[in-house]
């Protein structure tokens, strides 16, 4: 076996060739990081190569749907609340700090308006003179959106308490049910998302989904009563439309077909991919309904396993076909 000589260059800024004080070994330190810079991009612009620019913190995005979380819902999601503190008090700080967080995270992804990928597909790159104002006004306007979201998540918590017979307590969906944390990250994250704000709801949602085994695209449209049993595995895509008083168990996928695409042969992505739910429809464990196109009426019921790709009118019970079962004893 042949053993690889790596290029023994000097560091330039230590001159030194065994080992550099500012870099590490210079035989091979100096050479991945002169190789690595070759790769990175100067356009300063959302591309792979890019390196450096500002974005928004993980962290700190977290920390205010955090915050959030705790508006919605004092001592029952997140952040403990002392028996003998004031609740009133503990909205008022955690709302503040919620308000900050956001405001600046909405400033760094902001730019992503005129310099993403997306917008410089749609030549919308005429950068906004005046984003640190857009900035805050996002801001105000998404903690403004805050009592119709709980107004929301409450009609959200009855509907798994009358939908679960196992669930005995209110506390008990609030403090432990993936579902409803599952929706309650969607809906704040659907509120930026409708604000037109960049980066931010995606980054929401895809913490619920690593928490929770629930992919819920920030774009889908809920209504209220909204209840996902067990919830493990459920996908729904960006384009859903869901109504009022919908239930779904574990393993539903609400998805799109193949993507149509453009002369270019790239997907085609401002158009309705994802079915719509009429209200009062259940939906029943690892049922696949694609297309956006397909509607399922209003009252209808889907069963186990169904892969279905054309509506079905209101009040109606999708199922499998026929399909053979065989018992045998194990002896036999």
């Amino acid at each position: 076996m042949v053993q690889e000589r790596y290029p023994l260059e000097r560091c330039e800024q230590c001159d030194a060739r065994d080992l550099c004080s500012c870099r590490g070994p210079a035989q091979l330190s100096c050479y991945v990081v002169d190789q690595l810079f070759q790769s990175f991009g100067e356009d300063g612009i959302d591309t792979p190569e890019e390196v450096g620019t500002p974005v928004p913190s993980p962290g700190r995005v977290l920390e205010a749907l955090f915050c959030v979380m705790d508006v919605l819902f004092p001592g029952r999601m997140h952040t403990e609340l002392d028996v003998d503190s004031s609740t009133e008090a503990f909205i008022e700080e955690r709302l503040a700090r919620a308000f900050r967080l956001i405001g600046r995270e909405i400033g760094r992804a902001l730019p992503f308006r005129w310099t993403g990928a997306y917008a410089r597909a749609k030549s919308e790159t005429d950068a906004d003179a005046n984003a640190t104002e857009t900035a805050a006004l996002l801001a105000s306007r998404f903690i403004a959106e805050i009592p119709r979201i709980r107004e929301l998540l409450v009609a959200d918590v009855q509907a798994a308490y009358y939908g679960d017979p196992a669930a005995h307590t209110y506390a008990e969906i609030m403090l432990s049910y993936p579902g409803l944390q599952a929706i309650t990250v969607q809906r704040v994250a659907h509120v930026l998302y409708e604000l037109d704000v960049p980066l931010i709801p995606r980054m929401m949602s895809e913490w619920a989904h690593t928490t929770t085994g629930i992919d819920i695209h920030p774009g889908a449209k809920i209504g209220r009563s909204f209840f996902i049993d067990h919830g493990t595995g459920v996908v729904i895509g960006e384009t859903c439309e869901i109504g009022d008083s919908v239930k779904l168990y574990q393993g539903v996928t609400l998805g799109a077909l193949s993507f149509p695409l453009d002369e270019d042969g790239n997907p085609i992505k401002d158009i309705k991919r994802h079915p719509t739910l009429e209200d009062d429809v259940v939906v029943y464990a690892n049922a696949t309904i694609l297309g956006g196109d397909t509607v399922i009426g209003r009252g209808s019921v889907i069963g186990s396993n169904v892969w279905l790709i054309k509506s079905a009118p209101p009040g109606s019970t999708v199922t499998q076909g026929d399909v053979e079962v065989k018992v045998k004893r194990n002896n036999d």
